[in-house]
């Protein structure tokens, strides 16, 4: 499909060029001193293979240079408060304009943070209830589950009863003797342990299961009372206080944020969380949830279904309360308009998907009067079936329309679509990316010599046959979340898509129902890795270990010198090539270690080298010239799986917290490949690949099933859902109007499905390219 860009002339062209964001010599990660200009007030889109430079250009040259001076406007108290931006490796970067950085980070895990709060729609729900609820004293903050006036007292307005678990704390079929506290320092002998066995008033030797009521009571809530403790240095008394009681006080009640990492993690193991019996969930306290609109309190409001409060909101008749209405309805509209009127005001924010999190932070921004902006967005088209990514269109052109300069990282065909300016970087990955290798108009593109183009003019094609399943895993009576008692049959032995628009019921069904039911599947999401902010995917794939004996065995050196980790870590940054400076009320800022130059070891450790490098230029080292680094069969088979997973640009020595969602997930799978007999489950596996990778993607997956495994995709790219061997498509639509199976069958039939929204999209994109099956 062709598209017609109208071109400006030779004057206007130079005027624009004159007032657009000009970058010189940009050489942050892998850039070889790139020099570009973008048009200001327009949509620029930035293409490229994953990890050919696009967001060392747009995130950590723009974005980060244009915070940096924006932070050293403001006064010096209140740059002190703020994080602390390294200036960009760039011989200039000029013209800048304040921005708004909007990206696939989740929005935060604070329990209090939700929908409502954080798009600000909650602040005019509580005025609304405040002026026109019934009965009411008028004052906003009676509604407000942050404030001590509106707060359920029981549960500090989280809704959430977090509480010591005597299940998890205790081993009832010891005694004391034998270790029945299970609570970190309470080994027996410990001092902890001898406030209990000590205490004159508790059998030692008897198990807890046999305790007597009055005894559990003692040894769980009791005080009054002194018990001697035996420690190195002698002896003392101290007050008694039951486990559970003193375990409450000095962990449940504890801030988090004050401990370590470790520390948290060893609380968190006896705490479980529940719905608040006080305020069943509502986080208010009863004077609030007395006051209620037509029947109903503000909690039963925050439940709804957006779409639904809506409706609910334009039935207000009242002089007071119309404009009020109004103003919500018409911030609840725009969240509707996104794709996400399946979300309720009370959604925690932290269950919200990176996509999710993203475009509510756009609708948000799109309230907004301000103009002369720059706003810069990550694959925002991340999670979205084809359906609503017109939609994320209309208010990309929104923001432009308004006066501000869109700077997009995407791979979304129509996103691409809708650029004023284009970008592609490459021409490749990593050490064989950092170039600009195009520049101008989605035509041009579409006619240009790079992957990108390639990508674009490549003809659609189908499947022309499908695997027979070799049997079915069932599902059924599903009715978690949203689903509607849903049953249905997943092939086994085949590739299998499941479609359908955001909140259809898909992850419930698939990541949730399906891999409970069946605990034996693989599930590979795009969660953060559990691992410290140390990993690599060296640390990851387990070849620190064997690497650091090669260099030992070949230098004589000692095995631990060759670690970050330990002695032979710089010590001005212990060994994390960054200087982390901790904010207790933001992200942690990172500076570069000018130290040892971002490459975490001592120089004497440095001069040491295996086959004529040092153990810092082995984990610089892509994987896929690791492979060849390597001569080594073990660590050859461990490293392979890299590179099939088309991660073969990323370093040995790359922190996992800088991965994105969707190289999480490709690292993940790595570590699973070679199996047979297995079900893998994938959740939207082509999250940040570029066009040209989903056949590197699919050529996976097919081997995958070819060597007997079922693999389970939960998918929007058409290009993948057309290639598979039968498709689940939930809907017909999202939130209350979806959880249910709407189709199920061969994508070839999908096209003929009348009631599929995937199929009719499936049904446009190939109306729309050249078709090379006879489907």
């Amino acid at each position: 499909m062709s598209v017609t860009v109208e071109r400006p002339g030779p004057a206007r062209a130079a005027v624009e060029a004159a007032d657009g964001i000009r970058v010189v010599g940009a050489r942050e990660n892998n850039l070889k001193d790139v020099s570009l200009t973008i048009p200001k007030n327009k949509i620029t889109v930035f293409t490229g293979v994953s990890g050919s430079g696009k967001s060392s250009i747009v995130f950590d040259t723009i974005g980060v240079e244009a915070q940096r001076q924006l932070n050293g406007t403001f006064p010096a108290f209140i740059r002190n408060q703020l994080p602390k931006y390294e200036r960009p490796q760039a011989d200039a970067i000029e013209n800048l304009t304040a921005p708004v950085v909007v990206d696939q980070k989740p929005v935060g895990g604070n329990a209090r943070s939700t929908v409502g709060t954080m798009t600000d729609i909650y602040s005019v729900i509580r005025a609304l209830f405040a002026r026109h609820g019934s009965p009411t004293d008028g004052l906003v903050s009676t509604y407000s589950f942050n404030d001590p006036k509106g707060m359920c007292p029981e549960c500090d307005g989280l809704g959430q009863a977090v509480r010591a678990d005597p299940d998890l704390m205790f081993d009832k079929a010891k005694s004391l003797n034998e270790g029945a506290i299970l609570l970190p320092n309470y080994g027996v002998g410990s001092a902890d342990w001898q406030l209990y066995a000590n205490s004159g008033r508790l059998d030692p030797d008897k198990p807890l299961k046999d305790y007597t009521a009055e005894e559990w009571e003692l040894f769980t809530r009791g005080s009054g009372f002194k018990v001697q403790l035996n420690v190195k240095s002698g002896s003392y008394k101290t007050n008694y206080e039951g486990v559970i009681d003193r375990f409450t006080r000095l962990g449940v009640k504890r801030d988090l944020s004050t401990v370590s990492e470790r520390t948290r993690e060893q609380i968190q193991r006896f705490i479980s969380e529940g719905t608040c019996a006080a305020c069943d969930g509502a986080r208010l306290n009863p004077a609030a949830l007395a006051t209620k609109i037509d029947g109903r309190n503000i909690a039963d409001w925050s439940r709804m279904q957006i779409s639904d409060l809506i409706q609910v909101l334009g039935e207000i008749d009242d002089p007071v309360a119309t404009p009020i209405a109004q103003a919500a309805r018409t911030a609840l509209a725009r969240v509707e308009a996104i794709g996400l009127g399946y979300l309720s005001l009370d959604r925690a924010t932290a269950t919200l998907s990176g996509g999710e999190s993203q475009r509510l932070k756009l609708v948000r921004h799109l309230g907004s009067t301000l103009t002369g902006m720059t706003y810069i967005f990550d694959e925002p088209s991340v999670g979205l079936h084809p359906r609503d990514v017109g939609r994320l269109n209309t208010l990309l052109r929104a923001l432009r329309d308004q006066g501000n300069t869109v700077i997009v990282v995407e791979h979304d065909p129509d996103v691409i679509q809708i650029a004023d300016h284009v970008v592609d970087v490459g021409p490749k990955a990593g050490a064989h990316g950092g170039e600009i290798v195009f520049e101008g108009d989605v035509a041009g593109l579409r006619a240009a010599a790079t992957l990108t183009g390639e990508g674009l003019r490549r003809a659609v094609r189908g499947k022309e046959t499908y695997r027979e399943p070799t049997g079915a895993l069932a599902i059924t009576g599903a009715t978690l979340h949203n689903l509607k008692n849903v049953s249905v049959d997943v092939p086994t032995g085949v590739l299998t898509a499941v479609t359908g628009v955001a909140g259809s019921g898909k992850s419930s069904l698939i990541a949730e129902v399906f891999v409970k039911a069946h605990p034996d599947t693989i599930f590979v999401d795009q969660s953060a890795i559990a691992a410290s902010s140390r990993s690599t995917p060296a640390t990851y794939l387990g070849l620190m270990d064997p690497i650091r004996n090669l260099f030992a065995k070949a230098t004589g050196a000692a095995a631990g010198l060759f670690s970050f980790n330990s002695e032979g870590a710089c010590e001005e940054c212990q060994g994390r090539g960054v200087i982390i400076t901790e904010l207790a009320y933001m992200d942690p800022v990172t500076t570069h270690c000018d130290v040892c130059d971002g490459r975490r070891f001592k120089d004497a450790v440095l001069e040491h080298k295996l086959r004529g490098k040092s153990i810092a230029d082995v984990l610089e080292l892509s994987a896929e010239d690791a492979v060849e680094f390597f001569t080594e069969a073990a660590l050859r088979r461990k490293l392979r799986p890299l590179v099939e997973v088309g991660l073969d640009y990323l370093s040995l020595g790359q922190p996992l917290s800088t991965l994105s969602g969707g190289e999480r997930q490709r690292i993940k799978l790595a570590t699973q490949l070679g199996r047979t007999g297995g079900v893998y489950v994938l959740d939207e596996p082509t999250t940040g690949l570029h066009m040209s990778d989903i056949d590197t993607l699919l050529a996976l997956l097919d081997g995958l099933v070819d060597k007997g495994n079922t693999v389970v995709l939960i998918e929007h790219n058409l290009d993948v859902v057309q290639q598979a061997d039968w498709v689940i498509d939930l809907g017909p639509d999202g939130g209350k109007s979806g959880g249910e199976i709407v189709f199920t069958g061969t994508p070839r039939d999908l096209l003929n499905s009348a009631e599929s929204l995937t199929g009719e999209h499936l049904r446009l994109y190939r109306a729309t390219h050249a078709v090379g099956d006879p489907a």
